[in-house]
Order: C-alpha cells, then sequence, then structure tokens
C-alpha cells in the first residue's frame, strides 16, 4: 500500500512533518536517516528545512543519527606495498585526518546539515562516523572500534540494541548501513581492508583494520525487498521521494539467516576471496 504528499508547491516543515508521520515516524524514536534530499522535490529552505522536520516529529525523547562517513580519509595507492616512493608519500600526506568538523558532503546534504549543528555530537571513527542530536545522541555515538567499524561495538550495535528505526527517503536498501551490520553477524561475512591515517600519541601512522566488504547492490536489494514484503512495510511518498520506516530489530533477526543462505551460495563471496582496501 502507497500514500502520498506530492507537493504542488515546495516543501514546508509541516508538510514534510505530516508525510513522516504517515511513513510511522512517532516522538521519542531513536531513528537513523539515509537520505536522498533531490529526490524529495523542492524544498522551501533545502536541507535544514528536513532536518528540522524530523527533529520536531521525534521531539526532545527522540533522536536523529545520521551516517557521516568520510571517505577521502583513505589510502589513495592502497595497493602500494613496502617503502612508498616520493610520490606516494606526497599523495598520502595530503590526506586529511579525521575530526570531528570534517565535512561529509559526499554523505549529501542532510547529513552534513545535522553534522553542523550545534549539540550534535559525532563518533570517531575515521572513515565509518555517525552524527546524532536529541535524547540518546552521545549514548549512541560514544563507543566505535576501529574494527569492524559497523558491527556490534559500534553505533549501529547501540542503535539495535536500543530498538531504533531506519528512514529510507528517496533512497534503497544499498544505502542501508544496518545490513552491513547483520553481515558481521552471519558466520562468514565478505571482508574488506580499511586504510587510514590515525594520530597516536603526536604521531600521525596508517592503520589497517578489517570490516564488513562492500555488497555493490548483490545481494541487498533482495534482501531489503524480502523483508518489505514479508513484514507488510508500508511505502510512503514524501514529497516525490519513496520513503519507508523499517525497525531494526526485526530487520536484523530477518536479514542475518537469510543473508548467510545468500553467502553460502554465492562462491563469489567467500571470505577473504576478495579482500581489498577502502
Amino acid at each position: 500500500m502507497r500514500t502520498t504528499t506530492t507537493p504542488t508547491s515546495p516543501l514546508t516543515p509541516a508538510t514534510l512533518a505530516e508525510g513522516w508521520r504517515k511513513a510511522g515516524l512517532e516522538e521519542g524514536m531513536d531513528v537513523i536517516v539515509h537520505s536522498s534530499l533531490s529526490s524529495l522535490g523542492p524544498v522551501d529552505g533545502g536541507a535544514p528545512t528536513v532536518v528540522d522536520s524530523l527533529r520536531s516529529v521525534l521531539g526532545p525523547t527522540g533522536t536523529l543519527v545520521v551516517p557521516t562517513f568520510t571517505w577521502q580519509v583513505t589510502d589513495p595507492d592502497p595497493d602500494h606495498v613496502g617503502v612508498p616512493t616520493s610520490d606516494v608519500s606526497k599523495r598520502r600526506a595530503s590526506v586529511p585526518d579525521f575530526h570531528t568538523n570534517l565535512d561529509t558532503t559526499s554523505m549529501g546534504a542532510i547529513p552534513d546539515t545535522v553534522r553542523a549543528l550545534p549539540g550534535s555530537v559525532r563518533s570517531t571513527h575515521p572513515q565509518a562516523s555517525v552524527t546524532a542530536i536529541g535524547h540518546r545522541a552521545t549514548e549512541i555515538t560514544s563507543h566505535q572500534t576501529l574494527g569492524f567499524a559497523l558491527g556490534p561495538t559500534s553505533p549501529f550495535g547501540r542503535l539495535h540494541d536500543l530498538g531504533g528505526y531506519i528512514l529510507l527517503a528517496g533512497v534503497g536498501h544499498d544505502r542501508n548501513t544496518f545490513l552491513h551490520y547483520a553481515e558481521t553477524l552471519t558466520p562468514s561475512p565478505r571482508l574488506k581492508l580499511r586504510r587510514f591515517p590515525y594520530t597516536i600519541n603526536g604521531e600521525r601512522v596508517w592503520v589497517e583494520t578489517l570490516d564488513v566488504g562492500n555488497d555493490n547492490g548483490r545481494h541487498f536489494p533482495t534482501l531489503g525487498r524480502e523483508f518489505e514484503e514479508q513484514a507488510g512495510i508500508q511505502e510512503v511518498i514524501v514529497g516525490n521521494a519513496r520513503c519507508r520506516l523499517i525497525p531494526v530489530q526485526a530487520l536484523v533477526a530477518f536479514s542475518v539467516p537469510r543473508l548467510t543462505e545468500l553467502l553460502a551460495t554465492d562462491t563469489t563471496s567467500l571470505p577473504g576471496s576478495q579482500i581489498h582496501s577502502s
């Protein structure tokens, strides 16, 4: 079933809030939002209006979370082994160090708006941080290991334990980071190597850690569609965007065994068979 709030004029905070409520968003929820601002259509005030509308629905007891990944904090020469040449050293020296004010424009205008808000809190992983604002912002972002940054010892694990939700606003399950979280719980996850600069006791070093690999649209769209069908998830059109509100715990409970089956029959997804750098 699909309901719509297709605009005839630019979306306002009130019309957006009405759409979020129709999608199932309620006061007090802890919600991670994966979004595309352009998919909504014209918005009066742009990304800040969208963020304000989400916060108004969640209220003072809710928490808004967004991915603020920083793809620019990565090794520009991941395949170079051994002592770097002068050119490799120069390229690696140009890679920025992570800090909590580092921009995340590659993730879109809505995440970067949340990151810049006074009172927002950001986790500290150099590549896979999230930013939160609201009642449980500090609790959600306070711990994230360098290795398996999307796993149980991360903001995603905390959102799962809190019974949080995922709002897909104009994007599909290929953008749903919680499917990576689910993969960390499978017996034989696909793996990748993260490599990034990190400062320890004033010395900048390059760190290598393992994490779950990229799906690249292979299984996650199918997995998400199957879950929505069996769970009866209702799609709502907000502006021009297809939106779904998904309970984290139910999604993970479905996805771990189903993804285990999919990976077991996929010979290209054997653990470690395609480890690459990120």
